[in-house]
């Protein structure tokens, strides 16, 4: 095994020599000690280390921040290191994906453990990427030669592209061969597995654009050269530039777009334009996945029986909302069409075929144990047992032996040998439901079981070999936890490969009349009473209310509902107060004066109330208040709106 390389950054100069003595002491090789980020660069494209352990604040004016967002798009493994983790520090260096956590002051024990799982780590999801890309890069040459329907086989590219570059809007720039005449052809997500197909007709009755405008647009549209993304000020220097890009950015209130060239004078196909709601969707990585993919995405249109693909497509009278023939999911009953659910289902859909860590976090009641059963179903462990256990309820002088099992006389009351929860599903997957629960020194134990794959029963003789998948969950914030001694740092990266974070149902509210139509269904069909629908206002209440029991709040609430109501349709709701109607009413009689971010707050979520969530275009809420779009993202931002 090569001796692995560290590039230390760090400007305090006693604290990197520390490091480097301890890091070499442990067998590791470090390159360097950096102080400022661009030294770092400098090192980086020199020496070429395995990871970078680097601190936050650095000399210059860029800080490590600044070069985690650098080494992200390098595919680079990365520690930090810092004494201040809290607040928008913490979840802006979170937002750049580190491989690890370091806070000072720190034990040498665990810099050594937290190294080595962000090498395994970066290891897992090198082989993980590598793995999806090789499918990727198949699916789409499988594409090339699809024969059926021309809708599918662009539909199937979509759908293809979707797990490895997120985006709400794909658009195919489009080239006729014959006159050289340019249209699109856009699909725009409104479900998990469904897109709305618009052409040119379509665009122009969304967008209030004329006939003889569109056809300037695509006229003028200049080439692009070179793969780019485009963020903030970039996509507002993009909308400027580009009439078909301001248009549909303002239409749908896109953040971040991403645009990647096909270059080949003989292609149909000129470019794909990815868009999305979220700002800062995109980096170098998705450009550099789709530079490796680009002799697929090239010819996906190229087939000679392609060759008459703009005068076949039904642009003009496009379908109703399409989805992949190809396509069947069943998330276990999961519903959710919202763009935070639609991440969600994205996320089981990646990590369902891999062997990975997964840890599950969220409030009570929104559903943590049907993401990790739909995991287990579209895994290929699904023939094999999923062994659900919720720490939280097992009698602590108990936890072990459920867990791995007991030989017989292994302790008084082992009456007879036990098979463990982890024996039990060997070959499948175990649900480790709020493992913040767990006992620190059950955390050990379960830690080995992360790195060896064998467990030890009680008063067993020795170690026993198990293959078993763990997908661990909690409402509690493990990232406190550890800060308090109450769960250990090593167990939470070893769990924290694959994290998914379900939202809480208000930030979710699209979601409230599906689910009350589901749970309406169900019940009534449970109690055997005839009830179909819910009244506008009744729903209006409930799109109104917090639900601080978020799911499972609501399924309570309409099972009680549906014994109670003695009509067909629900025209009463009897909501509960919660702690947050009592704040709002305190407020309200003037007890005390807001600050200046409160009103503005405030003012910022009554414009958009206004204009219906709109934020770009004519008569969204950038214009009302007379700020550029990206102006108002970031003060939403920075004042939790979402």
């Amino acid at each position: 095994m090569s001796i692995k390389k560290i590039l230390i950054v760090e400007d305090e100069s006693l604290v990197g020599h520390h490091l480097k003595l301890i890091l070499i002491s442990a067998g590791y090789k470090v390159t360097g000690i950096s102080e400022s980020v661009n030294e770092a660069l400098s090192s980086i494209d020199e020496q070429r280390p395995d990871l970078v352990l680097l601190d936050i604040h650095l000399k210059g004016a860029l800080n490590g921040i600044d070069l985690a967002r650098k080494l992200t798009e390098r595919n680079m493994a990365f520690v930090y290191l810092t004494a201040n983790f809290q607040g928008t520090l913490l979840e802006e260096a979170k937002s750049t994906m580190p491989f690890g956590f370091i806070v000072k002051p720190f034990r040498e024990d665990d810099l050594l453990t937290t190294l080595d799982v962000a090498f395994y780590r970066h290891q897992n999801s090198i082989e993980s990427s590598r793995q999806q890309e090789m499918e990727l890069n198949q699916k789409l040459k499988e594409i090339r030669n699809y024969d059926g329907d021309k809708m599918q086989k662009l539909l199937r590219v979509v759908y293809n592209l979707q797990a490895h570059i997120p985006f709400d809007y794909l658009n195919f720039i489009l080239k006729n061969t014959k006159d050289g005449t340019v249209t699109s052809i856009s699909f725009l997500r409104i479900g998990f597995d469904e897109y709305q197909v618009l052409g040119e007709q379509e665009l122009m009755n969304i967008t209030g654009t004329d006939n003889a405008t569109l056809k300037n647009i695509y006229t003028s549209l200049s080439a692009v050269n070179k793969a780019k993304y485009f963020d903030d000020e970039e996509l507002d220097h993009l909308c400027n530039q580009n009439p078909l890009s301001k248009i549909i950015a303002d239409t749908y209130d896109f953040e971040s777009a991403l645009f990647f060239p096909v270059l080949r004078n003989s292609s149909a196909l000129i470019r794909y334009e990815f868009y999305s709601r979220r700002g800062n969707t995109y980096c170098q990585q998705h450009i550099a996945l789709l530079s490796r993919l680009l002799n697929a995405l090239s010819s996906v249109l190229e087939s000679d029986r392609q060759s008459a693909i703009l005068n076949n497509l039904p642009l003009a009278n496009a379908p109703e909302p399409v989805m992949p023939k190809e396509r069947t999911r069943d998330f276990d009953g999961i519903i959710g069409q919202s763009r935070p659910m639609l991440t969600v289902l994205d996320h089981i859909t990646t990590v369902s075929p891999l062997d990975t860590s997964v840890l599950i976090l969220g409030e009570s009641g929104t559903g943590k144990e049907r993401v990790a059963k739909s995991i287990h179903t579209l895994s290929g462990r699904s023939g094999k047992p999923l062994v659900v256990v919720n720490c939280a309820s097992l009698p602590a002088n108990l936890i072990e032996s459920e867990l791995f099992g007991h030989e017989k006389g292994a302790f008084t009351g082992a009456l007879e040998k036990r098979t463990g929860k982890f024996e039990m599903a060997d070959g499948g997957t175990i649900f480790l439901d709020e493992i913040g629960e767990l006992p620190i020194d059950l955390q050990v134990k379960l830690l080995r079981v992360l790195q060896e794959q064998e467990i030890e029963r009680l008063g067993g003789k020795g170690p026993i070999k198990i293959d078993v998948r763990i997908i661990a969950a909690t409402n509690r914030d493990l990232e406190k936890e550890m800060e308090e001694g109450r769960f250990r740092l090593d167990l939470y990266y070893r769990l924290f490969v694959f994290p998914i974070v379900i939202p809480s149902l208000r930030e979710r509210i699209d979601d409230i009349p599906a689910l009350t139509d589901h749970f309406i269904s169900y019940f009534s069909r449970k109690y055997k009473k005839p009830i179909n629908g819910i009244s506008p206002e009744a729903m209006a209440r409930m799109l109104d209310y917090g639900w601080p029991g978020n799911v499972r709040e609501l399924e309570h609430f309409i099972e009680r509902t549906i014994l109670l109501s003695k009509t067909l349709i629900i025209e009463e709701v009897s909501l509960p107060k919660h702690p947050a109607d009592k704040t709002n009413a305190e407020l309200q009689t003037g007890t005390r004066m807001k600050t200046i971010d409160e009103n503005e707050r405030d003012y910022i979520i009554t414009v958009l109330k206004n204009c219906n969530g709109r934020i770009r275009g004519a008569g969204g809420a950038a214009a009302v208040m007379g700020l550029p779009p990206t102006t108002l993202h970031s003060k939403m931002k920075r004042l939790g709106i979402k």
